[in-house]
């Protein structure tokens, strides 16, 4: 597996900035639209589970659930960046992840901000 494998964040294309500062230098918040999600639920399938569960016996890194959460990472902050497109958001500020277990049947991860215009000054 390669290095894209486990990395995640915003390509340089998109048209919804997501930053995790609370300002963008050269720019001015124009308008705050308000909070913005995008959520998640992933459950891992038996053959990872198993493997994960032999491998935390030896010690090191669980490459399989390591890109699970990438995966799962990713999916979250595009649902996130879709929304704040749908409400008239060029950016996000304060982008954050929170992860947390589900009922012990998967793992759910929430990307959140706060959604704004912002104008060049």
């Amino acid at each position: 597996m390669g290095i894209e494998d486990y990395g995640g964040g915003q390509g340089t294309s998109s048209d919804v900035l997501v930053v995790t500062t609370n300002d963008v230098p050269g720019f001015r918040v124009e308008q705050v639209i308000g909070e913005v999600f995008g959520l998640t639920v992933r459950s891992r399938h038996l053959g990872s589970q198993i493997g994960a569960g032999l491998k935390s016996m030896i010690g090191g890194e669980l490459k399989g659930l390591t890109k699970t959460l990438v995966e799962t990472r990713n999916q979250a902050m595009a649902r996130l960046v879709e929304q704040a497109r749908a409400r008239g958001a060029n950016a996000v500020l304060m982008f954050r992840f929170d992860v947390s277990e589900a009922a012990d049947v998967g793992t759910e991860v929430c990307a959140y901000g706060t959604a704004v215009i912002l104008t060049r000054t």
